[in-house]
């Protein structure tokens, strides 16, 4: 549910609101609590919810039912107290009352927290760090903490002004169109303040000029995606380029303009193959990688790039057998790009996120990266491929085939992130280039090449076996 799901819900009758709030799933943004929760514990998930994207936690609903807060008044000052008291560095929460009818049909209230993100990593009074995960505050370990830290090591960028830009100077078609879908009737400047896209003396954000300026690129010459449609397999240098004549397009504007053109653009481009239908009867073109593998690499490159890194920008690059999405900025923390599905939540732009999501372009339930594994699996389609740079993290979704599970079950661990490396360099390599490529031990990487030549999935070509210009290659 977004955040514009909620405030909907607050705006209904008093004798909706409670049964709508008490009804819905709790979610990324959204969690209730009991009139009787403890001020220490109501610290939680503020804490969880400021190192995440922000959201609202609600006061007087618990397990389907509403029982207000109007019995417990001496209550609810010891819990609009709670940031100050229980978090550290207090976490920036908007109180309200909201008037509704409690589950025995009496006028009552339930106290309503509006979190903001965090421009530091929060802990509880009792040195505990949480950070909202779908719809559960999980307790960070040490090393989980660490890494938090170390990516909150400055305030997110997208929370900063830009120094002269107001509410007057943004898109009005584009503010209309986020204020209907917020179902609000209000400012757009108290819409943009609940969303903590204007500074305290009314300037607006990095986030807010990106997602709602009618050309942010005047302030972010660099916040466009470029889409790039190649001939063959490998880009090519100089008059061996293999880029197409009409295959380079610049998209700029707003964000969420950015984000459709840009899978406008792509889904034209993506090759196909011909295929049976399903029912088997008629043939047809299937794209080479699952539009849904696709869009999902997109919306996170947008949604959660490095807007601060300037003088680069998102590439989406189309082959005629693989779909390659790199964007500035690298993974958060001591994260292994070797295995990305262990990436946890975390939003580099959290303001940027919250209205992506309102917008319905990017669900951020933590999942997105697993969501893409799926469809490749789906499809039947060897694993996305994650490598990082200096400055940047780069997804390949190749149109090759998958290992069979039973086949994969046999194999070292590890051993088909290295044949999707192999596939990845397009040319022979070898041991050595490997075990650099890979970053493990060579007796490790000999051990798994061994396991990929038995099974026959790769190709090793040498006069003997101490050829130092022996090399491997895919056997597909």
């Amino acid at each position: 549910m977004s955040t514009n799901q909620v405030d909907q819900m607050l705006a209904l009758p008093l004798q909706q609101v409670g049964h709508a709030l008490a009804s819905v799933p709790e979610d990324q943004w959204f969690e209730r609590k009991s009139a009787r929760v403890a001020p220490k514990d109501l610290a939680v998930p503020l804490v969880a919810l400021a190192n995440a994207e922000g959201g609202t936690a609600v006061v007087g609903i618990h397990d389907g039912k509403v029982d207000g807060v109007r019995r417990h008044i001496d209550r609810v000052n010891s819990l609009r107290q709670a940031p100050l008291d229980h978090t550290h560095p207090p976490v920036r929460t908007h109180f309200d009352q909201v008037a509704c009818l409690n589950s025995a049909g009496e006028l009552d209230t339930i106290l309503v927290a509006r979190v903001s993100p965090g421009e530091v990593v929060h802990e509880t009074t009792n040195g505990e760090c949480y950070l909202r995960v779908g719809d559960e505050s999980r307790r960070l370990s040490f090393g989980q903490r660490q890494e938090l830290h170390y990516d909150r090591g400055s305030p997110p960028y997208d929370g900063q002004p830009v120094r002269g830009l107001r509410v007057d100077d943004l898109d009005r078609p584009s503010l209309v169109a986020y204020r209907s879908s917020a179902g609000a009737s209000g400012s757009f400047t108290r819409l943009l303040q609940a969303r903590s896209l204007l500074s305290a003396d009314g300037e607006v954000s990095v986030a807010g000029c990106l997602l709602f300026a009618a050309n942010p690129q005047e302030w972010f010459p660099h916040a466009h995606v470029r889409v790039l449609r190649y001939q063959g397999v490998e880009r090519g240098t100089g008059r061996r380029l293999s880029l197409d004549d009409t295959g380079d397009v610049r998209i700029e504007g707003p964000l969420p303009a950015v984000i459709e053109k840009a899978a406008d653009v792509t889904e034209q481009w993506v090759p196909r193959r011909r295929s049976l239908a399903e029912g088997g009867t008629t043939f047809t073109g299937i794209p080479i990688v699952p539009r849904d593998a696709w869009l999902e690499g997109l919306v996170n490159a947008v949604i959660h790039r490095s807007y601060s890194s300037a003088g680069d920008h998102i590439r989406v690059e189309i082959f005629p057998d693989r779909i390659e999405i790199e964007s500035p900025g690298r993974f958060p923390g001591l994260i292994d790009p070797r295995r990305p599905l262990e990436v946890g939540r975390y939003a580099r732009n959290p303001r940027i996120a919250r209205v992506c999501a309102d917008l319905r372009i990017g669900q951020e339930l933590g999942e997105g990266i697993k969501r893409i594994f799926d469809e490749m699996r789906l499809r039947g389609l060897t694993d996305p491929v994650y490598s990082q740079t200096q400055g940047s993290v780069r997804l390949v979704l190749e149109g090759a085939s998958r290992i069979a599970p039973a086949v994969i079950a046999a194999l070292p661990k590890g051993s088909t992130d290295l044949l999707n490396r192999l596939r990845q360099a397009r040319q022979p390599l070898g041991t050595g280039q490997l075990v650099d490529l890979a970053q493990l031990s060579r007796p490790t990487v000999k051990k798994q090449l061994a396991a990929l030549r038995e099974q026959g999935l790769v190709e090793w070509d040498g006069r003997s076996e101490k050829d130092p210009r022996a090399v491997w290659r895919p056997a597909d």
